[in-house]
């Protein structure tokens, strides 16, 4: 006797579980199964970089960056469009306050901490996240107050427009001023 089932009943199994599956598919939202896209690349890193023969690694030229091997370290990279801030401060005291340029990729501007600013900001950025989000409503903060000193940064980060207002009126938002020293002042100690 046999226990194998009859390929009739297996065929119309098999069309039963295919058409479940492709009616769960299309009952879920669109929203829920499309993927953010990703954040654009500057265009200095979607070329190809070489790779060494030896190493298998990249070829770095002089200044340590990925290239092709024949950088003069002497021409100026272009600036990145991408990554250009306008930072307003008031209220900060001790010589702060103003507004202040920061460009990275390279760096570049007049903001007094332009370099540490920059990596800060690059060590923070993540995908499909917005860097510079305000503190979410209804979020249970301190009730304790970091002084007068406001903030507004305009411009581009990772291709995204960026206009986010700071200030120091809990501890909440003490916290997100703090996450974003050196790009801005840090205040007391």
């Amino acid at each position: 006797m046999s226990t194998s089932t009859p390929l009739p009943l297996l065929l119309r199994r098999a069309a039963v579980a295919t058409a479940a599956a492709a009616a769960a598919l299309t009952s879920v939202p669109a929203t829920a199964v499309a993927a953010p896209l990703p954040l654009p690349l500057p265009e200095r890193e979607q070329r190809a970089v070489p790779e060494d023969s030896v190493t298998g690694g990249p070829v770095h030229d002089p200044a340590g960056r990925p290239g092709d091997g024949a950088g003069t370290g002497d021409a100026e990279e272009p600036r990145d469009p991408e990554q250009h801030l306008t930072v307003t401060v008031h209220g900060a005291g001790l010589g702060t306050d103003g507004m202040y340029d920061l460009t990275c990729h390279p760096t570049g501007g007049d903001h007094p901490k332009a370099k540490a600013a920059c990596e800060t900001l690059d060590g923070q950025t993540r995908w499909g996240r917005d860097l510079f989000a305000p503190v979410s409503p209804g979020s249970n903060c301190t009730l304790q107050y970091g002084g007068p000193a406001t903030a507004h940064v305009t411009g581009v980060w990772a291709g995204r427009p960026v206009d986010a207002h700071f200030n120091r009126e809990d501890g909440c938002e003490i916290a997100r001023w703090n996450k974003f020293v050196p790009l801005l002042p840090k205040i007391g100690s």
